[in-house]
């Protein structure tokens, strides 16, 4: 029995070095972190190794539960998860317009096609900021009866940066009713049913403030460079671009008429 218990023990001891060298071997071959599981990639930062945000790509830590789709497959770090809920919350233009009149659905779509989704939306109205020469972009679901220069719906209002003169502020509401001036911000607006009119508008209301035209020049220029497109499908410049620079910096804010300091204009900075 004793010799037996000793050729066993010889036998151990001669296997050992060698199920120690393939275990080894199977180590160096298995990269860090390789022989874990998938439960055992916590990393001592509290990230979890090899699990990038699918959004901006960094690594996810263990309170980065939310999923991008709601699936469970496309798993974000908490800031993008909470950019995109603040996403989902914005009304989309075919949300916002599903139940809205046909001449405003239409203009939506084209504004939608020329500058993007808009930067507020609501279920009345869409408004693009800061797009090309604009100040803003303002589409009302309300069509609003307008005859000049023919009868039609106004609904889309395109605004810019501009120190209108005071004294010409009554010359363009003579001109066109839908000629838009806000004094203290700064801004004139036109409002039609599309952007080509509105240009038209505008370019026109420019050529009085310069002293180009006046009131009834202005108005049957309208007319004819309107109807022209409209039977022609000839487009004037003054339907396709600006013939003006909006100002970078417009806006009055008047003076003080009560109080300490009645009658004097304010320093910029107290403008602003």
């Amino acid at each position: 029995m004793t010799a037996i218990r000793t050729a066993a023990y010889a036998a151990l001891v001669s296997i050992l070095p060698l199920a120690g060298a393939a275990f080894a071997q199977n180590q160096s071959a298995d990269p860090a972190g390789q022989a874990q599981s998938a439960g055992d990639k916590q990393k001592a930062d509290g990230s979890v190794a090899d699990t990038m945000c699918s959004k901006c790509g960094v690594a996810l830590t263990a309170g980065d539960k939310q999923k991008a789709d709601g699936s469970g497959t496309a798993t974000v770090c908490a800031k993008c998860a909470a950019a995109q809920t603040a996403g989902d919350m914005q009304m989309s233009v075919e949300q916002a317009t599903a139940d809205w009149e046909a001449g405003p659905k239409k203009a939506a779509k084209a504004m939608q096609e020329k500058y993007g989704e808009p930067n507020g939306a609501t279920p009345t109205r869409l408004v693009w900021t800061d797009k090309g020469p604009f100040k803003e972009i303002i589409l009302l679901n309300e069509e609003i009866n307008h005859d000049f220069p023919m009868p039609h719906k106004d609904y889309l209002q395109h605004v810019v940066s501009f120190d209108v003169p005071t004294d010409k502020v009554g010359e363009l509401a003579e001109f066109d009713g839908s000629i838009i001036v806000d004094r203290t911000r700064g801004t004139i607006g036109a409002r039609c049913d599309t952007e080509a009119h509105n240009l038209l508008a505008l370019n026109l209301a420019w050529d009085i403030i310069n002293g180009k035209k006046d009131v009834e020049q202005a108005r049957k220029a309208y007319g004819q460079i309107a109807m022209k497109a409209k039977k022609q499908g000839e487009m004037d410049s003054y339907m396709k671009d600006l013939q003006f620079q909006p100002m970078a910096k417009a806006g009055d804010s008047d003076v003080v008429t009560v109080g300490p300091k009645a009658g004097e204009a304010q320093p910029a900075a107290a403008q602003e």
